[in-house]
Protein backbone atom coordinates (compact mmCIF):
# COMPACT_ATOMS: atom_id res chain seq x y z
CA UNK A 1 0.00 0.00 0.00
CA UNK A 2 1.36 3.42 -0.94
CA UNK A 3 0.22 6.66 0.61
CA UNK A 4 1.24 10.13 -0.54
CA UNK A 5 1.21 13.04 1.91
CA UNK A 6 1.69 16.66 0.92
CA UNK A 7 2.06 19.21 3.74
CA UNK A 8 2.01 22.91 3.03
CA UNK A 9 3.07 25.46 5.65
CA UNK A 10 3.20 29.25 5.46
CA UNK A 11 5.54 31.39 7.44
CA UNK A 12 4.41 34.71 8.95
CA UNK A 13 6.32 36.53 6.21
CA UNK A 14 4.16 34.79 3.54
CA UNK A 15 6.60 32.19 2.31
CA UNK A 16 5.16 28.76 1.47
CA UNK A 17 7.00 25.54 2.20
CA UNK A 18 5.73 22.24 0.77
CA UNK A 19 6.77 18.85 2.09
CA UNK A 20 6.10 15.83 -0.08
CA UNK A 21 6.15 12.43 1.73
CA UNK A 22 5.51 9.01 0.21
CA UNK A 23 4.84 6.13 2.62
CA UNK A 24 5.14 2.65 1.16
CA UNK A 25 4.07 -0.45 3.05
CA UNK A 26 5.47 -3.48 1.26
CA UNK A 27 3.76 -6.00 3.54
CA UNK A 28 6.94 -7.35 5.11
CA UNK A 29 6.17 -6.28 8.61
CA UNK A 30 7.45 -8.53 11.33
CA UNK A 31 4.54 -9.97 13.29
CA UNK A 32 6.58 -12.94 14.46
CA UNK A 33 4.97 -13.13 17.89
CA UNK A 34 1.50 -13.59 16.48
CA UNK A 35 2.75 -16.07 13.89
CA UNK A 36 4.51 -18.17 16.52
CA UNK A 37 1.43 -18.06 18.72
CA UNK A 38 -0.77 -19.34 15.90
CA UNK A 39 1.70 -22.10 15.05
CA UNK A 40 1.81 -23.16 18.69
CA UNK A 41 -1.99 -23.19 18.88
CA UNK A 42 -2.17 -25.26 15.69
CA UNK A 43 0.37 -27.76 17.05
CA UNK A 44 -1.60 -28.14 20.28
CA UNK A 45 -4.83 -28.69 18.32
CA UNK A 46 -3.19 -31.39 16.18
CA UNK A 47 -1.78 -33.19 19.22
CA UNK A 48 -5.17 -33.05 20.98
CA UNK A 49 -6.90 -34.47 17.89
CA UNK A 50 -4.42 -37.36 17.70
CA UNK A 51 -4.90 -38.18 21.39
CA UNK A 52 -8.69 -38.05 21.13
CA UNK A 53 -8.84 -40.22 18.02
CA UNK A 54 -6.44 -42.77 19.46
CA UNK A 55 -8.56 -43.05 22.62
CA UNK A 56 -11.71 -43.40 20.55
CA UNK A 57 -10.21 -46.25 18.53
CA UNK A 58 -9.18 -47.96 21.77
CA UNK A 59 -12.74 -47.65 23.04
CA UNK A 60 -14.03 -49.19 19.80
CA UNK A 61 -11.69 -52.17 20.20
CA UNK A 62 -12.80 -52.64 23.82
CA UNK A 63 -16.45 -52.48 22.76
CA UNK A 64 -15.89 -55.00 19.97
CA UNK A 65 -14.12 -57.35 22.38
CA UNK A 66 -16.97 -57.05 24.88
CA UNK A 67 -19.54 -57.88 22.19
CA UNK A 68 -17.47 -60.89 21.08
CA UNK A 69 -17.17 -62.14 24.66
CA UNK A 70 -20.91 -61.73 25.20
CA UNK A 71 -21.68 -63.62 21.99
CA UNK A 72 -19.35 -66.44 23.05
CA UNK A 73 -21.06 -66.59 26.47
CA UNK A 74 -24.49 -66.79 24.82
CA UNK A 75 -23.21 -69.56 22.53
CA UNK A 76 -21.81 -71.50 25.49
CA UNK A 77 -25.08 -71.10 27.41
CA UNK A 78 -27.06 -72.30 24.40
CA UNK A 79 -24.82 -75.36 24.17
CA UNK A 80 -25.35 -76.13 27.86
CA UNK A 81 -29.13 -75.78 27.45
CA UNK A 82 -28.99 -78.15 24.48
CA UNK A 83 -27.04 -80.69 26.52
CA UNK A 84 -29.49 -80.36 29.44
CA UNK A 85 -32.46 -80.85 27.09
CA UNK A 86 -30.79 -83.92 25.59
CA UNK A 87 -30.17 -85.36 29.06
CA UNK A 88 -33.77 -84.65 30.07
CA UNK A 89 -35.04 -86.31 26.88
CA UNK A 90 -32.88 -89.36 27.52
CA UNK A 91 -34.14 -89.58 31.10
CA UNK A 92 -37.77 -89.38 29.96
CA UNK A 93 -37.16 -92.04 27.33
CA UNK A 94 -35.54 -94.38 29.88
CA UNK A 95 -38.43 -93.96 32.34
CA UNK A 96 -41.04 -94.61 29.59
CA UNK A 97 -39.15 -97.67 28.40
CA UNK A 98 -39.21 -99.28 31.87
Amino acid sequence: MTEERITETRTPSGNTHTTHTVVTDDGHRSDGGARWGLLLLLAIAIIAAIVIFSQMSGAEVAKDNAVTDAANSVGDAAGEIGEAAQSAGDAVQESVAE
